[in-house]
């Protein structure tokens, strides 16, 4: 027994040691992951809790501020006169339907820029010639108001729906398309070549390479065209409607009833958080399979 250790003892302790050292990587990569998920979790648990007292301390001094005589209260109503006022609409269904109209115009604009702007992006990132075509048009289209171009919708499109949709479409498709040529050209070349060297097809390249590994870019093209959507048919709405949350806004600040106008601006920000946060945890599962990626919270 002696001898057999004496013999062999080196080469077992080498395999040994070699078996260790092959599990090491993935011993750490289950280090790294579980490092990554309890750092995603403080991050996002932690954000609201840190968060509170100074949102707290805000909405403590927009109660008081009009109570002390330091603002206005015609102008600058107290928080709880806003949140009365704000379940007044609610109780009466006037609110409800001022935000299923605006949200309505907002996902229609949104859906079409999405239906455009992601297929033309991967396009553009994808092939150089038909980028080098198009970009020129594009870029002159981004950098034109949606708002100066209103005017025109409402002329060419009236005053109905056409118009608060495309202006809402206008505002929205440029942000995905450039975050989509973005997230496209960021697509580390090695996939695309080890896809290619496994006879992948043009389409399958797209639909199994390029565009989850553009998920990222893409939601966060998401995320500013939902905010600038928002916007934009709250201010066609203002300018032109009869219905909506911006109308609601609108016509409360010209009748002088400024609990209801502080209610619909406060609607307003609650759906922009609650769709932020949706596109948020979206970011989250559909880059689940990289592991190590942490979207931020802006």
């Amino acid at each position: 027994m002696a001898y057999l250790t004496e013999k062999f003892g080196p080469a077992i302790r080498f395999r040994g040691e070699a078996a260790v050292a092959a599990k090491i990587p993935a011993i750490k990569a289950r280090g790294a992951a579980q490092e990554v998920k309890a750092r995603r979790k403080e991050t996002y648990g932690g954000t609201f809790v840190y968060g509170l007292p100074l949102l707290g301390l805000f909405f403590l001094l927009w109660e008081i501020a009009p109570r002390l005589g330091w603002l206005n209260r015609i102008f600058f109503p107290p928080l709880s006169e806003v949140l009365l006022a704000w379940w007044d609409l609610l109780a009466s269904g006037a609110l409800v339907e001022h935000i299923g109209i605006s949200l309505q115009r907002a996902a229609i604009g949104f859906a079409l820029g999405v239906l455009v702007a992601i297929p033309l992006g991967l396009l553009m990132g994808r092939y150089s010639l038909f980028e080098k075509v198009s970009d020129l048009l594009v870029q002159t289209l981004r950098n034109t108001s949606q708002f100066a171009l209103l005017p025109v919708f409402i002329l060419l499109l009236g005053i109905g729906e056409e118009s608060k949709v495309a202006i809402t479409f206008y505002s929205s498709v440029f942000f995905l398309l450039v975050n989509t040529i973005s997230g496209v050209k960021s697509v580390d070349p090695l996939l695309i070549k080890a896809a290619r060297s496994m006879g992948t097809s043009d389409f399958d390249l797209f639909r199994k390479v390029i565009l989850p590994a553009s998920i990222p870019s893409i939601v966060a093209g998401a995320r500013l065209a939902v905010k600038s959507s928002l916007f934009a048919v709250i201010g066609a709405e203002m300018l032109a409607g009869k219905s909506g949350l911006g109308f609601l806004i609108q016509n409360s600040q010209l009748m002088m009833e400024t609990a209801d106008m502080y209610a619909g601006i406060l609607t307003l920000t609650v759906i922009g958080l609650t769709v932020n946060y949706l596109l948020v945890w979206f970011e989250r599962w559909a880059t689940a399979w990289k592991g190590q990626s942490e979207p931020s919270l802006i």
